[in-house]
């Protein structure tokens, strides 16, 4: 199969046909076999019966339902489980992707040999500043975090290598950092195009002004698994080290100032100092502490999966 188009959802009952008819127009003008993959994030508008209809009319069309609502980075991950095709393309239901970018899309991946195109929506009918400038100030943040050179990372239209989809887990709210998922997975040969963004035709955008405040938080954890996932030693023990030195130091200031000069006449506990060295040691403390057994985690379980594949292989 060369396509399948995964399509999260929720409650965009009023365009799904349209959209269906479109995208069925450009793979059957472009001769692509393919699927539909509908994923209905707990609608409650009755989408899930247009995608039923759908799916009696079109064979291609596939749907997957969720009883409630669990988010987009969900839909997708159950969309990418079903996916067969040889290039997974991603998109949004609102029409405000355009379906006729999906051959170009297909080419790159295809014939450009590109792991992930992501679609870069220069031009936006979004308002300024509620999504505009704020989506700008997040695609900075990820660039300079991730290091993969973007400049829409939260566009729904993209293109992926089947191997991609199947080699990454996309859960929480990561479906914003997909990008960098692959690229923490070994595919490094990420790329972007320019796409058409078009006005929201029905309905109303389900993501408000705290999607970039949730954004941020997840920008920080996807840096820190992508940095120190595998080594959390390198920044607990570091921390914990310039911790407990601080307060060594400030610990052999008060001994050196009442046992040598005894300049104040107080007693060492009256002192700041003291404090400032007793907190500053046990947090040094904790924090090697929290990366000793982080470490001892991580090994525990890289040992689990060497065990587990000798004793498949032994089966």
């Amino acid at each position: 199969m060369d396509l399948s188009v995964v399509i999260p959802l929720l409650n965009e009952n009023e365009s799904l046909a349209e959209l269906h008819d479109w995208i069925v127009n450009v793979m059957q003008s472009n001769r692509f076999s393919y699927e539909i993959i509908f994923i209905d994030d707990g609608s409650t508008d009755g989408s899930w019966e247009t995608i039923s209809q759908l799916s009696q009319a079109n064979p291609n069309v596939k749907g997957v339902r969720f009883f409630r609502n669990y988010g987009k980075s969900q839909a997708l991950h159950a969309g990418f489980e079903k996916a067969m095709g040889n290039v997974v393309i991603t998109m949004d239901a609102d029409l405000q992707d355009s379906p006729e970018e999906i051959p170009e899309l297909y080419r790159m991946v295809v014939q450009d040999n590109q792991d992930l195109v992501s679609g870069w929506k220069k031009k936006r009918y979004d308002a300024l500043l509620t999504k505009n400038l704020p989506s700008k100030l997040f695609n900075w943040a990820a660039r300079k975090t991730s290091g993969v050179k973007l400049h829409d990372f939260n566009c729904g239209l993209k293109a992926y290598a089947n191997a991609v989809v199947k080699n990454i887990d996309v859960h929480g709210e990561m479906h914003r950092y997909i990008p960098v998922l692959a690229k923490n997975a070994g595919f490094g040969n990420i790329t972007e195009k320019t796409v058409i963004h078009q006005a929201r035709k029905y309905g109303k955008t389900k993501f408000g002004a705290d999607r970039f405040i949730h954004g941020f938080l997840d920008l920080l954890t996807i840096w820190f698994i992508s940095r120190f996932g595998k080594r959390p030693m390198h920044l607990f023990g570091a921390l914990g080290v310039i911790m407990f030195i601080i307060g060594f130091l400030f610990t052999v200031y008060l001994g050196i100032d009442k046992l040598l000069l005894n300049t104040t006449g107080r007693l060492i506990t009256d002192r700041p100092q003291f404090y400032i060295a007793l907190a500053t040691m046990i947090i040094g403390t904790q924090f090697f502490i929290a990366g000793f057994l982080g470490e001892l985690i991580l090994r525990n379980r890289e040992d689990k999966k060497r065990y587990s594949v000798k004793e498949t292989r032994n089966f």
